[in-house]
């Protein structure tokens, strides 16, 4: 059966006409609605020394004491590589239609810059190969995070050789599988690889400089536009796209001084991404916010960050309230949240609503094409399998939910034509180790026993043909 949206209300500046124009009502799905589940390659793959693999700068920041919760690291995660076919029956018993994985950039070019490694290439031909005898759409991503050591020690990405040493990888990459590749993603949430790698520091590198941060975005931005031009090239009939992590900006109050703090945190969170991305240019207020730690960049530069995509991808999990604080002396601005709110493991406010409202920002006032939820989903503090059965009422509540709002935008008019579930499998979750199960398929770490949670079979229901 095709799941039906129930109509929830909204309260969105600027929203009114297209809410008015297509009112939110019970409405089902596209029949050609992508359905699938995501993962990302260090946070699954392990066999990080294996077949000629390179060091990456999350293998160097989870190796440094104090980094990551536990001491935790990727070396082995949920060993997917050695797996991935254990892993393709799984997505096949759960009924996806698509997957969405990304490719280790060590794997490929284990210094960064140079020679392709044949077998990290074979091994990632293997696993497209198997999704398609399967009946899954690869949907790949070149960039998740796993930058390449060497390239950090020569300035990472706030140097804009990096840019140059992307368009060389994904050039190798787009060569040998686009042929077979037809749903492409540069780079996926660039705000986290700068500010949360350049700014605050806590994910790799673990730096926490203003200018460097800010120069990566740029870094970033210039290299998913240099890739788009480089994938249309060497997969023709490809969609090619971004995937940001937008979000859904509210003031804490109507205070005057909040309702200007979220703006900046809008600027921050989104606009500093959309814009550009969009043929605009970076925004004249964070241009003028940022000034004393970034110059505007050439228009030549912002010509290549805008070439033409065909979706935008989006991951959501959480509204962001903001209330102004004077102490912050980057943004004046931090978040904040109710104790009345409920909230996941992570403690994330829980908000269905706020997705429908991004999304229909989103497509209101950006020429974004499609739309895809490329990650969505919750932590939770799962119970161990126990006779083949993990019982995770939250998250199957929290899908639910949020896959309600995904639908009523939809009805909204919002053209969406994916949605992915985050994650297909319990992973190394970045600086929290695996202290957090995002995944529909419970793995035991120890003995790396899979087994399908209450989630993944209602996952598994819900999306099964009629």
């Amino acid at each position: 059966m095709r799941p039906r949206m129930g109509a929830v209300p909204i309260s969105l500046p600027g929203a009114a006409t297209l809410l008015q124009a297509s009112p939110a009502s019970p409405s089902s799905f596209p029949s050609n609605f992508v359905w699938g589940a995501a993962a990302a390659a260090y946070q699954i793959e392990g066999a990080v020394h294996e077949d000629g693999r390179g060091t990456s700068i999350w293998d160097t920041f989870s190796h440094t004491p104090g980094k990551v919760l536990n001491g935790d690291s990727g070396d082995v995660a949920c060993d997917h590589y050695h797996r991935w076919r254990e892993d393709l029956a799984l997505m096949r018993e759960l009924g996806v239609g698509a997957y969405r994985f990304s490719i280790a950039w060590p794997r490929i070019i284990p210094d960064g810059r140079t020679e392709a490694n044949a077998a990290g290439l074979d091994w990632y031909e293997r696993l497209v190969d198997g999704l398609l005898e399967n009946g899954i759409q690869p949907w790949a991503t070149l960039y998740h995070w796993d930058l390449p050591q060497p390239l950090e020690d020569a300035g990472g990405w706030p140097s804009a050789d990096t840019a140059d040493a992307f368009a060389h990888y994904a050039e190798a990459v787009g060569r040998r599988l686009g042929d077979r590749v037809h749903n492409w993603i540069t780079l996926n949430e660039p705000w986290c690889s700068a500010f949360l790698g350049y700014q605050i520091g806590v994910h790799a590198p673990g730096k926490r400089d203003p200018r460097l941060a800010l120069a990566a975005t740029h870094t970033l931005l210039l290299a998913h536009g240099r890739a788009v031009e480089i994938l249309r090239s060497t997969s023709p009939s490809a969609r090619v796209g971004i995937v940001l992590n937008p979000a859904h900006v509210e003031p804490a109050t109507t205070d005057e001084a909040d309702v200007a703090a979220a703006r900046r945190a809008d600027g921050y969170h989104n606009r500093w991404f959309l814009e550009p991305l969009y043929g605009r240019g970076y925004p004249a207020d964070m241009l003028d916010h940022f000034a004393p730690h970034f110059a505007p960049p050439p228009d030549a530069d912002l010509r290549v960050i805008a070439a033409p995509t065909d979706f935008l991808g989006v991951n959501y999990y959480r509204p962001t309230i903001v209330r102004a604080d004077p102490t912050d002396a980057f943004l004046g601005a931090r978040s904040v949240q109710s104790p009345d709110d409920p909230v996941t493991q992570m403690d994330w406010v829980v908000r269905p609503s706020s997705l429908r409202q991004l999304l229909v920002r989103l497509h209101r006032d950006y020429s974004v094409g499609s739309l895809a939820v490329t990650e969505n989903g919750a932590a939770y503090a799962d119970p161990p399998a126990v006779d083949g059965h993990v019982h995770d009422p939250e998250r199957t509540h929290y899908l639910a939910e949020h896959i309600d709002a995904v639908g009523q935008a939809i009805g909204d008019g919002v053209p969406v034509m994916a949605y992915f579930v985050w994650s297909l499998l319990d992973n190394f979750e970045w600086a929290q180790g695996y202290s957090n199960r995002f995944g529909v398929v419970h793995v035991d770490f120890a003995t790396q026993q899979r087994t399908l949670k209450d989630s993944g079979r209602w996952y598994r229901s819900l999306i099964a043909p009629s």
